[in-house]
């Protein structure tokens, strides 16, 4: 019992240094800068009614708004402490899935956790642009780890419970479940002993109560103006609109660049699973085999429904975000499997294996880091690392099945050294850094002193970021910003709109001359950079970042 206690708190500071450190967390840097708007909405109808974000909201299939405003209602917390209270539960419960599938693949409990440090790290899907653990607090970055949790309680035939963990991942993000409900139900329909398949019957009750729990929330949805289309086809406009502002649904726009790397994951899978097979659990056989496989045909199935089929549901369920599952797994297997040849005194290919399972972390372009170009000084250290990492991997196997005193020393070093060698010398920079002082300042000056519902421009700002996160900080109305295009995928009439109002504004460089077509459209405040500085109109508010002029 005394070493599961161990474990549980090694997992627990895992998961902390894994959001302080590395791979970190955002807020207000990605899709939290929709979901945050529409959440003061509804917490307050009176603010952001202006906003074309905001009184649109796209969350009556999730539970993601229920549980952050109950959370917020019940705690008093602003909804980025209540958001991130979240993330870090789930990502403890993604930890504890690796933990579990280790223990699966006949690892010792150092060895779980060693598996549970690497995959840990995290990995940039490419292509579709999704995460294993997503820096954000957003719904499918909640349902991935719990998922993982599921994995690894179905592999350890607790059944119930892994119907549980799966249950609420469905809560949150429905699409991202949809392959691991998928081989739960081939499993449960496999042929065996009748008191086994009973058993495995035990998941289909918390999903039976999620399904219909999900439909009633989704009937009570309030602020809900424009409902979700789930049938149709996608006209040529439209398209156009998505592959411009959403080609990472599109898989015809990035497979050429990334098809070499996801062979290469699968080379790996293939590999690690002939080697690992003998001591892989039998529970856990079909994930192991099954998720990356409807992982990589999640690529061609979006291909087929998306860009022939023209079916208008999948730029919302994203199908192609599968695809992590092929990078995720080659990381575990890698993993198992470098441990277990360490154990058996084979150290080249514990090496070698290690040396894949690092990489993925280190770098995005993996096959980069692999065979590297040596005058890149970056490519150089993240190369250099995972050398290292590597070597003190094989080490610390080795030390582990012989019971060398000093084995826990190496394994705390290992679980250890990534959180700052990664970002530190190896340079991995998972995002940039978009918070500024100014930002922050310009945000509490708008709600401070100017009206609730006063719109705001930024009309020199391009395709940054810093629209949306004033929005979200301010709690004010933004006429148009690139983030906000992402909507192109749930709403067609959200989605021409926002293309109408970005041709409007921002498709040409910054006149002002066209200041007083600006004030037509309604928009009362117009922020510029230092650069833009109108000679003949005075700033209401002025830093080193930002000037605000009031033109209405």
């Amino acid at each position: 019992m005394q070493r599961y206690v161990l474990a549980g708190s090694a997992i627990v500071a895992l998961a902390l240094l894994g959001f302080f450190l590395f791979p970190g967390h955002t807020y207000l840097q990605s899709d939290t800068q929709i979901y945050i708007p529409m959440f003061e909405h509804l917490w307050n109808p009176a603010m952001l009614a202006s906003d074309i974000i905001a009184v649109r909201p796209h969350l009556s299939f999730t539970i993601y708004d229920e549980v952050s405003l109950g959370m917020r209602r019940l705690t008093g917390l602003d909804f980025e402490y209540v958001l991130q209270l979240q993330q870090v539960l789930w990502r403890i419960s993604g930890l504890l899935g690796f933990f579990l599938i280790g223990r699966a693949l006949k690892l010792s409990l150092p060895m779980s956790l060693l598996l549970t440090a690497i995959a840990g790290l995290g990995a940039t899907i490419a292509g579709p642009a999704v995460l294993t653990f997503e820096y954000e607090p957003v719904p499918r970055g909640f349902a991935v780890p719990l998922l993982l949790l599921a994995i690894g309680l179905a592999a350890h035939q607790r059944h119930f419970w892994a119907g549980v963990a799966g249950s609420i991942a469905f809560l949150y993000h429905a699409p991202t479940t949809v392959p691991f409900w998928a081989i739960y139900f081939l499993v449960i329909l496999w042929p065996s002993k009748p008191e086994v398949m009973r058993g495995r019957m035990a998941a289909l009750p918390p999903l039976t109560a999620a399904v219909l729990l999900i439909f009633l929330l989704s009937r009570l949805q309030p602020g809900v103006t424009e409902p979700q289309v789930f049938l149709g086809r996608i006209d040529p406009e439209l398209e156009a609109l998505q592959r411009l502002r959403a080609p990472y649904n599109w898989v015809s726009l990035w497979i050429g660049q990334w098809y070499s790397q996801y062979l290469f994951f699968l080379a790996v899978i293939a590999a690690a699973y002939f080697r690992l097979h003998s001591v892989i659990a039998p529970a856990a056989k079909p994930f192991v085999l099954g998720l990356p496989l409807l992982g990589i045909l999640s690529i061609p199935l979006s291909y087929l429904l998306l860009e022939k089929m023209k079916w208008i549901l999948i730029p919302q369920y994203q199908p192609a975000r599968a695809v992590l599952f092929v990078t995720l797994f080659a990381v575990i297997l890698s993993s198992a499997a470098a441990i277990h040849a360490a154990q058996k005194g084979i150290w080249w290919e514990s090496f070698l294996w290690f040396t894949a399972a690092y990489a993925v972390p280190l770098n995005t372009r993996v096959l980069d880091l692999l065979w590297p170009d040596f005058s890149n000084a970056t490519l150089l250290r993240r190369f250099t690392v995972m050398i290292v990492l590597a070597a003190i991997g094989v080490l610390a196997a080795w030390a582990d099945a012989r019971k060398r005193k000093w084995a826990s020393a190496v394994l705390l070093l290992l679980c250890c050294a990534p959180f700052r060698a990664m970002p530190g010398y190896a340079h991995t920079v998972n995002f940039p850094a978009l918070h500024t002082e100014a930002l922050q300042q310009l945000s509490q000056w708008a709600r401070k002193e100017t009206a609730k519902n006063s719109i705001f421009l930024f009309a020199d700002a391009a395709r940054g970021l810093a629209p949306g996160i004033f929005r979200a900080r301010a709690i004010r109305p933004v006429y148009v910003c690139w983030k906000a295009g992402g909507q192109v995928n749930y709403h067609k009439n959200v989605g021409e709109e926002w293309w109408e109002r970005w041709r409007q504004t921002m498709a040409s460089k910054f006149d002002p001359t066209r200041i007083p077509e600006f004030a037509r459209l309604g928009i009362e405040y117009l922020v510029l950079k230092p650069e833009h500085r109108l000679p003949d109109r005075h700033a209401v508010f002025e830093n080193k970042q930002f000037l605000v002029y009031r033109i209405r």
